[in-house]
C-alpha cells in the first residue's frame, strides 16, 4: 500500500512517498481505507523530531487526523461494522476520564504512525463513527482541533449561555471554538490580524472583532465588550506575547484554556494576577474518545460545518504543509487521498 513516511534519518528532506505491505486486522482491530487527512501545526513540527523521544522512531507515517471507511474487521469487533466511516482518535489509549502518563503519549502521527497511508490498522476503541452530513475533509479535521476546542469550552471550563469568550486567532482550532462557544450560547470575541479575517469569522458568530495589528494593546479594547467585567474564558493559542494581555482581560476566578504558543514557550507573564485574581490556567491537550463523541452528537444536532480552507493531492503533502506553514489559511487544510 502507498504511504507518506520520514524514512533514513529525520527532517522533511526525508519526508516521502513509499510503500508497505498493508496490514491485517487482528482480535479487536479494524482496517480502515483512508479517504482524507487534514493538518495541524504538530505535523510540522514532527519531521523535525520537535517532540524529542516522544516524537517515535523511523520509519514514521505523519499526520495525525483522518478519516476512512472500515474495510474490514477482526474477531470480537463490536463498536463499528465494514462499510461505516470513522475518525481515528487523536490518542488511542484515551477513552475516558482523566489524563496520564499512558493516554497522552499514544498519540498518531507520532510515536505512533499517522494517517498519510492508503490503509490504517487500529483498535475498534480507537475510533469514532461520524455523520453523514459531514464531507470526507469536514469529517478529518475533527480529530486534534475540533477537539481541542470543545475541550476547552466543555471541559477545563464549561461556558453557559451569556458567558465571555474571548478566542485568539483565526486557526483551525479557534474557528471551531467559535463555532461551538455560539453553540452554547456565549458571547464571542476574536483578536486576529487583518480586516478581511475580521468580516469572515464575524460571519462565522463572533460578536466583536479586533484587529491586533491596527490595536496592540487589544486588552485595554475588550474593557467596553465586557463592561469591565472581564472574560470568563480565553482560548489562549498565542502563548509568550499575548498571555500577558490576557490576564489582563480574564475576570477574577475565570478561565484561561491555555492550547497553542504560537508566539513563544516562555513563561514571562505577571503571575501575581493570577493568584491575586483566582485566576485558573487550564492546559489543554486535545481531549478522550468520550468528548469526541459528545462533540459529535452537538454537531449532528446544529449540522456544524467545519471550515476547510483547502484541500491538496496526497502526493501534495509537501506542498500542504508549507501552505499551512505560511499562515495563509482560514480554516483547515487538507489533503484528499
Amino acid at each position: 500500500m502507498r504511504v507518506f513516511q520520514i524514512e533514513g534519518e529525520w527532517g522533511m528532506d526525508n519526508l516521502k512517498v513509499s510503500q508497505r505491505q498493508q496490514p491485517q486486522a487482528g482480535p479487536g482491530q479494524v482496517l480502515v481505507r483512508m479517504s482524507a487527512s487534514s493538518l495541524n501545526f504538530r505535523d510540522l513540527v514532527v519531521p523535525e523530531r520537535g517532540y524529542g523521544s516522544y516524537t517515535g522512531s523511523l520509519p514514521l507515517i505523519p499526520v495525525s487526523d483522518g478519516v476512512g471507511v472500515v474495510c474490514d474487521i477482526g474477531p470480537g469487533v463490536r463498536r463499528v461494522a465494514v462499510g461505516e466511516r470513522v475518525c481515528p482518535t487523536y490518542f488511542q489509549n484515551w477513552v475516558g476520564g482523566e489524563p496520564n502518563l499512558e493516554r497522552l503519549t499514544q498519540s498518531l502521527g507520532g510515536p505512533l504512525d499517522g494517517t498519510m497511508t492508503d490503509v490504517m490498522c487500529l483498535s475498534e476503541q480507537g475510533v469514532v463513527k461520524v455523520p453523514d452530513y459531514l464531507t470526507d475533509t469536514e469529517a478529518a479535521s475533527l480529530p486534534c482541533a475540533a477537539l481541542t476546542a470543545w475541550s476547552a469550552l466543555t471541559s477545563g471550563s464549561t461556558v453557559k449561555v451569556g458567558d465571555h469568550v474571548l478566542i485568539q486567532g483565526c486557526g483551525g482550532v479557534a474557528l471551531f471554538a467559535v463555532q461551538f462557544a455560539r453553540l452554547l450560547g456565549a458571547h464571542i470575541t476574536v483578536i486576529t490580524s487583518s480586516d478581511e479575517r475580521m468580516e469572515r469569522v464575524r460571519q462565522l458568530g463572533a460578536d466583536a472583532v479586533i484587529n491586533y495589528r491596527a490595536v496592540p494593546e487589544w486588552a485595554k479594547a475588550t474593557r467596553d465588550i465586557t463592561l469591565g467585567r472581564g472574560y470568563d474564558l480565553i482560548v489562549e493559542l498565542g502563548g509568550e506575547k499575548t498571555l500577558p494581555q490576557s490576564l489582563r482581560c480574564i475576570r477574577p476566578g475565570g478561565t484561561i484554556a491555555m492550547i497553542g504558543i504560537l508566539s513563544g514557550s516562555s513563561m514571562s507573564a505577571s503571575l501575581g494576577l493570577i493568584i491575586t485574581r483566582g485566576v485558573r490556567l487550564q492546559g489543554v491537550t486535545v481531549g478522550h474518545r468520550d468528548g469526541f463523541e459528545a462533540m459529535i452528537r452537538a454537531m449532528d444536532q446544529h449540522q456544524v460545518k467545519p471550515v476547510v480552507d483547502r484541500t491538496f493531492g496526497f502526493e501534495e503533502l509537501k506542498a500542504a504543509m508549507a501552505y499551512l506553514k505560511s499562515g495563509a489559511q482560514f480554516g483547515k487544510v487538507c489533503i484528499a487521498h
